[in-house]
């Protein structure tokens, strides 16, 4: 096991008997220093590198939550814990979230560790392991080493330790795990699993899906994981956007999520009207959703299964009238009718769009209400998700949470009749409004939860 640094030697024997090597010194060094580019860019920044380097913790108030020490590193730890919940509401639902014990929080983690490893369609994996110098030699200081070396050394230590263990299968990555579950919790488990994810994936394909992109995934100045990072952690595709499938813009194939997500992905960045995040995100397989601020990534979830049911063709075509309303007016010009109808898959013929032009806007005003076009072409239509249903919202960071305890906000969600996109100044309401435009919530505490 790995629990001492006084027992390096046994440690790392022990290792090594449960996964092979990856062969040829040069060739690891290589590996590694590529994947040590592709992270941080040509220079690591120490307060940046020191931020990242933390174990998966948990809280000591909410048995199955993580705990992010400090800012940056939540580009890891929400896909985790997003994975970790979508596990346990699967499995055992309607139970209570606080009666886990260590054990089977520890047994979460290596599942949700190993459901993102699996993502990246492996033929082996690869995965990196933080060999612990002799005792006294590391982390020891001395009146003649500046700061500057010392963080130096901390950074050049961590990349010159790392080993690279090889499993043919999934199972024995668990297993592997399992035994050896400091790897994940003490110090740099965080930044192990993003080493394990990239070696697994393989270093090509990772650049090959980012070829729109230079920058490194981790942010040289501020720390925080870039979108290709985020969806790297979240699909197993280290694309840069967030849309269904690939778009043309400007003669480029931008690529975006190929395919419906275990878990969903919001972003107040869309009402910022930066991005547009596609159905695959909005509506994933499980009712579980990594929410994203301008810095800051957080999840939400529930135990109504019904939010992860498919979209009716109605509310498909609701979503895809509200494109074109990015204001939230629940109006559209009457010019915009034909581009709504060809991407509804409804009938966009010239003649039909102007005879239901001059329907659906009789005054001649110019818009088109969102009512009118729902009774037109979808009368009756019944939503899929219920009008009423509890949430529950993770920050694990402690100074996001009151009282400094990371522990779930749950809050009583309502989905409103017919009301124009609600006004607010409220980031968590602002951010569920670009999957939920009429949503109204409550929370037990009376305090809307921090996205940041």
């Amino acid at each position: 096991m790995l629990d001492n640094s006084n027992e390096d030697q046994t440690s790392t024997s022990s290792i090594v008997q449960e996964g092979n090597m990856s062969a040829g010194t040069a060739s690891l060094e290589r590996e590694l220093t590529s994947t040590r580019r592709l992270l941080w860019g040509n220079n690591v920044k120490e307060d940046v590198f020191r931020r990242w380097a933390q174990g998966f913790q948990f809280s000591t108030d909410e048995p199955s939550a993580l705990i992010q020490q400090e800012g940056g590193p939540c580009a890891a730890i929400a896909p985790v814990q997003g994975f970790l919940l979508k596990i346990l509401l699967s499995e055992t639902p309607g139970h209570t979230l606080h009666d886990l014990t260590s054990e089977k929080c520890n047994s979460l983690l290596v599942r949700a560790v190993c459901m993102i490893l699996s993502q990246c369609l492996a033929a082996k994996y690869n995965v990196a392991v933080y060999r612990k110098g002799e005792a006294g030699t590391e982390g020891s200081s001395s009146v003649n080493v500046s700061v500057d070396e010392q963080s130096f050394d901390a950074i050049e230590n961590f990349h010159r330790r790392l080993e690279v263990h090889t499993f043919q299968t999934l199972s024995e990555v668990e297993s592997f795990y399992n035994r050896n579950i400091r790897i994940l919790k003490d110090k740099y488990g965080v930044l192990l699993l993003l080493y394990s994810v990239i070696l697994s994936k393989g270093l090509e394909t990772v650049e090959a899906e980012l070829s729109e992109l230079s920058d490194p995934l981790i942010h040289s100045t501020y720390g925080y994981g870039s979108q290709g990072l985020i969806n790297l952690m979240l699909t197993g595709r280290a694309v840069a956007h967030v849309w269904d499938h690939d778009q043309v813009v400007g003669g480029l194939r931008l690529r975006g999520i190929e395919r419906q997500n275990d878990i969903g992905f919001l972003t107040i960045m869309e009402h910022m009207q930066y991005c547009t995040v596609g159905s695959f995100y909005k509506n994933p397989k499980h009712p579980v959703w990594v929410l994203a601020s301008e810095t800051h990534l957080t999840v939400l979830f529930s135990m109504e299964r019904r939010l992860a049911a498919p979209e009716t063709a109605g509310e498909s075509a609701e979503r895809i009238f509200r494109s074109f309303d990015p204001e939230g007016n629940n109006f559209i010009p009457s010019a915009a009718l034909q581009d709504v109808l060809c991407a509804a898959d409804l009938v966009s013929e010239p003649e039909y769009v102007e005879l239901m032009r001059r329907k659906l806007d009789s005054e001649n005003l110019g818009i088109i209400l969102l009512s009118a076009f729902m009774d037109e072409f979808f009368p009756g239509c019944e939503r899929g998700a219920p009008d009423t249903f509890t949430l529950h919202h993770y920050n694990g960071l402690s100074r996001s949470n009151p009282g400094g305890r990371v522990v779930y906000r749950t809050g009583r969600a309502a989905l409103l009749e017919c009301p124009m996109r609600a006004a607010t100044t409220d980031p968590m309401l602002t951010c569920l409004q670009t999957k939920w435009p009429s949503i109204d919530i409550v929370w037990d505490d009376g305090h809307s939860p921090s996205l940041n």
